[in-house]
């Protein structure tokens, strides 16, 4: 099989990154991200971030890599979902690189890059996927050449609800992060539970957490939240894994970087008697390295006739619309 130097773009969001995989190892994987002390994210302003370091970001990937710009010889990025103003970025770039140098473009799902990512990275061949990140939260399947929905939010994506409570906190660094560190020292207060089959909601948990606020700690809320919505998780994953009899599970996306959230996943594969994987932390946060490991699979799998030949941009982007 023909090897690649591949390069990954990855814009979808706050995040620019740029990765490069080759031969069945990443070889860089660096990432520069926007951000403001307090409130929220203006697209507009995350994309000219974006503009502006990329440059420097590729020649920094591929210092790291070990390359030459002229060997890499093919060049994935996400198509979407995302912000517009961002995946206009990583597409434009992607097309100028390929333009250059002449080579193919392979436009790649945000979020299949990261469910493919995770299975190679963490050594699963065929599992149910649980996927966890700022703006979706899904469980999955492969079936054939795409991914099927089983179960998925009804209203926001678990991180993004997450950050809408650090934002309440008045949270400096209004993420994940800092609602996990919280949480490590509280107790827990009874939050609205949601789950309908495998299918659940986080709005009315998000907003019995901030109504609380005021009369609890920061620390028993944080806790009580994360117990919550990861409880729902695991109970909507437990009954997907019963319909599919998986043997793996594979935990992957932005939120998948929380420690609590993967032990309480791996307790209930432990229960039943199935594989855990999850991979590590820098492949779980937006990054360009799953978007190279992609557009490299992906290339190979459909022996250079990639039936996504449109080489533009869908921020609404459905998995189940996109080749895997």
């Amino acid at each position: 099989m023909e090897k690649h130097i591949t390069l990954g773009i990855e814009c979808t969001a706050h995040t620019v990154g740029i990765g490069i995989f080759s031969a069945g190892r990443l070889l860089s994987n660096e990432v520069r991200t926007y951000s403001q002390k307090f409130g929220g994210m203006k697209p507009s302003d995350a994309a000219d971030h974006h503009s502006l370091v990329f440059e420097e970001l590729l020649l920094e990937s591929a210092e790291k890599a070990g390359i030459g710009l002229r060997e890499i010889s093919l060049v994935g990025y996400s198509k979407g979902p995302g912000l517009a103003p961002c995946l206009r970025v990583g597409r434009t770039a992607a097309v100028l690189i390929s333009s250059i140098l002449k080579i193919p473009v392979i436009p790649v799902h945000h979020s299949v890059a990261h469910i493919e990512a995770g299975r190679h990275f963490s050594g699963l061949a065929d599992p149910l996927t649980v996927y966890t990140s700022g703006g979706n939260t899904q469980i999955l399947v492969k079936e054939k050449d795409r991914y099927r929905v089983l179960g998925e939010t009804l209203d926001i994506g678990l991180g993004n609800a997450i950050d809408t409570l650090a934002r309440a906190m008045g949270l400096e660094k209004a993420h994940g992060g800092e609602i996990e560190r919280l949480a490590e020292k509280g107790k827990y207060i009874e939050l609205p539970y949601t789950v309908k089959g495998m299918d659940f909601a986080f709005t009315g948990l998000t907003t019995r957490a901030g109504q609380l606020l005021p009369s609890n700690s920061r620390e028993d809320i944080a806790h009580s939240f994360q117990e919550t919505a990861f409880a729902m998780l695991c109970e909507a994953a437990e009954r997907a894994l019963m319909l599919t009899r998986k043997g793996e599970v594979l935990l992957c996306g932005g939120v998948a970087q929380n420690r609590r959230l993967q032990r309480m996943l791996r307790e209930m594969c432990a229960e039943n008697g199935v594989k855990f994987g999850v991979a590590e932390d820098g492949l779980n946060r937006d990054n360009g390295g799953m978007i190279a490991y992609t557009a490299d699979y992906l290339h190979g799998k459909y022996k250079g006739k990639y039936p996504d030949g449109k080489i533009d941009i869908d921020p609404n982007y459905r998995i189940e619309d996109s080749p895997a």
